[in-house]
């Protein structure tokens, strides 16, 4: 049997600790160590799971063959540039760093070092994303148009970023890898003290293809839907029930009649939780083997063009809101 991969966890707030969960039970993880500036936390779960805090970083980094970030978004930055001096394998919940600029530095670095950065864009490994793209894959039909729509209402532990950062930036990378390049963008939203809270933008691609993205968090319902048409199906899929369901014309001609019906089919959507299979994920690419549910794991270079995008219908946002 291979040795255990020594993954070190930095951040155990609620994220952290999903991560936390997930982790302990994989067999060939050990985590190695725990740290979060919340001290009392630390020492708490360090005793429930047998894991030791960080007590040395040159030294109890040096033996860890990745590492796992999820602390608040601006504090991503200097834990990559801290952590890629002793290992290559970094995870990094989305989105990569919380600005354009940083974002940029990180790219670099990891093109400098040889790093593998994988972002924490989970949605790519949601199951019924996975049965969507399979849909898609093996239909010639075109893509005209992806809905994507994501609510919740403001969570007090995200201060830091605003919703297209906090929210939207998961259907922006969806739409980037489902539609590809963009060819123009068009946006409009709600500004509060300064924080977008609501955002819509419509995304141009340079297949012809669009994709129209709504991300809030004023909506008190919870949402996450995704809505295709081509020329021949409408496919609905939902993120948080795991359901699928395409509805496909059927044209009928009896003596001189024509009828035209809508079949609805539902998808059996199979798979893991999100969580697991993207942390199964980064134990691999820490092992130096291929992906495993997806042909296409998240790398600094996708993080890049996620907030490239992000950044764009920011500043559309800000200098259209009135």
């Amino acid at each position: 049997m291979d040795k255990p991969m020594k993954i070190a966890l930095f951040g155990i707030g609620k994220m952290g600790q999903n991560h936390l969960r997930i982790l302990s039970m994989l067999k060939d993880v050990e985590i190695a160590f725990l740290y979060d500036t919340n001290v009392e936390l630390c020492e708490e779960l360090g005793k429930k799971f047998g894991i030791k805090m960080l007590e040395n970083l040159d030294t109890d980094l040096k033996s860890c063959d990745g590492a796992i970030i999820v602390t608040p978004t601006f504090t991503h930055f200097d834990y990559i540039n801290k952590v890629s001096d002793y290992v290559k394998n970094i995870f990094v919940e989305k989105p990569l760093t919380n600005t354009l600029e940083s974002t940029q530095v990180i790219v670099d670095l990891a093109q400098d070092k040889g790093l593998n950065i994988q972002v924490g864009f989970i949605e790519r490994y949601n199951p019924a994303v996975i049965t969507l793209k399979h849909i898609l894959a093996s239909n010639t039909d075109k893509i005209i148009n992806i809905d994507f729509i994501r609510t919740n209402k403001m969570s007090s532990r995200i201060t830091d970023v605003d919703v297209v950062i906090d929210l939207m930036i998961h259907d922006i990378d969806l739409a980037l890898n489902f539609n590809g390049d963009v060819r123009d963008i068009y946006a409009h939203g709600v500004v509060i003290d300064g924080m977008i809270e609501y955002a819509r933008a419509c995304i141009v691609h340079t297949n012809g293809a669009f994709s129209n993205i709504v991300a809030s968090r004023i909506t008190e319902k919870r949402r996450r839907q995704i809505s295709v048409t081509t020329y021949n199906e409408y496919i609905d899929c939902n993120l948080l029930r795991k359901e699928v369901f395409v509805d496909k014309q059927s044209v009928e001609q009896r003596m001189d009649n024509v009828s035209i019906s809508a079949n609805t089919e539902t998808i059996e959507v199979r798979g893991q939780e999100s969580l697991l299979s993207e942390l199964i994920d980064f134990v691999r690419l820490c092992k130096g083997s291929m992906p495993s549910l997806t042909d296409n794991r998240p790398n600094h270079n996708d993080g890049m063009r996620a907030m490239q995008i992000a950044h764009k219908i920011q500043d559309i946002i800000h200098k259209t809101y009135t």
